[in-house]
């Protein structure tokens, strides 16, 4: 999964990125309007943390714009506005939920968790296929009913390739589902990542494998017999 943070405060930008970064999501942060219209330019996101008093617009204005456009993107507004008019306002703009601070991490994560479970989100709340079962809010990973411990990255390449089972999916919609702006990504860093979960797949008895389309993608689809 992969979220965007609207923030001009540096410091709670960088707590929040941290906290859900250490909860197995990609997470870039930008600090005002044009950086996050920059970043909804050239990434697919699964949710928008986004603040209104921005240094060079109202956070507002993101919103009206992704609602216009037809995005359904999740968006929980991060403000210190805190009035009830304010509020039935965003909702009605098309905010999915507001977070009024000064707010406990806490709380964050929770509104988060929601609002990734909830029915129109691309990524269910479960994603299986054969043998293999990931729960995307707990990020726990089960297959053929055990437990298996798989390093996050792994785990948001495994989610990905869930959620397209069956069907090719791009290198490039792959790394942005995976990596943040912030990551160095290497010219082979998805083909090492593939390699590794394939190995881990298999070695904890999978009954999932990826294939590798040269040029193309990949797909995970049932190991051959």
């Amino acid at each position: 999964m992969r979220l965007l943070i609207v923030e001009d405060n540096a410091k709670l930008a960088g707590l929040m990125a941290r906290q859900l970064g250490e909860r197995g999501m990609a997470v870039d942060a930008v600090g005002g309007v044009e950086e996050a219209r920059a970043a909804l330019g050239v990434a697919t996101y699964d949710a928008i943390l986004l603040d209104l008093g921005l240094p060079d617009g109202d956070g507002r204005e993101i919103l009206r714009r992704l609602r216009a456009a037809g995005e359904g993107v999740r968006v929980l507004v991060v403000t210190a506005r805190g009035a009830l008019a304010e509020r039935v306002d965003l909702l009605d703009s098309g905010a999915d939920d507001y977070l009024v601070k000064p707010f406990s991490i806490e709380e964050l994560l929770a509104r988060v968790r929601a609002l990734l479970r909830r029915p129109a989100q691309a990524l269910a709340p479960v994603l299986s296929a054969g043998n293999v079962a990931l729960d995307t809010r707990t990020l726990t990973l089960r297959i053929d009913g055990a437990v298996c411990e798989m390093p996050p990255r792994e785990l948001r390449v495994l989610a990905a390739l869930l959620s397209h089972h069956g069907t090719l999916l791009s290198r490039e919609r792959l790394e942005q589902a995976v990596y943040s702006f912030d990551d160095e990504v290497t010219p082979n860093a998805i083909e090492a990542a593939i390699s590794r979960l394939r190995r881990r797949l298999e070695q904890a008895g999978a009954t999932l494998s990826v294939t590798a389309m040269r040029g193309l993608g990949y797909i995970l689809a049932e190991r051959a017999a």
